[in-house]
């Protein structure tokens, strides 16, 4: 530290820490995946450009101490992520969709190469960070239930095809059996 150099540290209550804790906890228990990333090394530009673009994609971004993560996150199905808190960490959960969490760290590391996933976990499942391709491919909600209505629709096309194709192949028949007998 230089001299004349003043610290401003703000220590967090008990109170603070128990908010903290308690709003992480409630996001943790509705969450569908959750992402840590360690952040050090991003300006606090590059912090709310980050978090800016997590609002935007339904995610939510928070950096916490580690202890507090680990109360946070103890009886949700991210508990399996508390024994890997180490260092710096930011968390961010899905909230809307499973891939949501992964696809905003993923397109925010290509540009920041600071922004360094550690770890996911999705439905009490702790996965590495190479596996952040994989979740980050996983459809949207709406992607899902287009999917979804394509197959449903699917069998009651290829009836309909079937159902109009009987009296085409019966008009053909009568057609080549009249030509047929005007040949004859």
């Amino acid at each position: 530290m230089l001299p004349n150099q003043e610290v401003d540290v703000v220590a967090l209550s008990l109170e603070d820490k128990k908010k903290i804790v308690s709003e992480v906890a409630a996001v943790a228990s509705d969450a569908h995946s959750a992402v840590a990333a360690e952040y050090q090394g991003l300006t606090v530009g590059e912090m709310t450009d980050l978090r800016v673009k997590a609002r935007e994609g339904g995610v939510y971004l928070r950096v916490v101490k580690n202890n507090l993560a680990r109360r946070a996150v103890a009886d949700t199905d991210f508990s399996c992520m508390a024994d890997r808190f180490v260092g710096p960490l930011l968390l961010a959960f899905s909230m809307e969709d499973p891939g949501a969490a992964a696809r905003v760290i993923k397109d925010f590391a290509k540009e920041h190469d600071k922004l360094e996933v550690k770890m996911l976990a999705v439905g009490g499942e702790l996965l590495e960070a190479s596996e952040i391709d994989r979740l980050a491919k996983l459809p949207t909600r709406d992607q899902a239930l287009a999917i979804l209505a394509g197959t449903l629709r699917a069998p009651v096309e290829k009836l309909a095809r079937t159902f109009k194709e009987v009296p085409g192949k019966l008009v053909r028949t009568v057609a080549a059996v009249r030509d047929s007998k005007e040949a004859a």
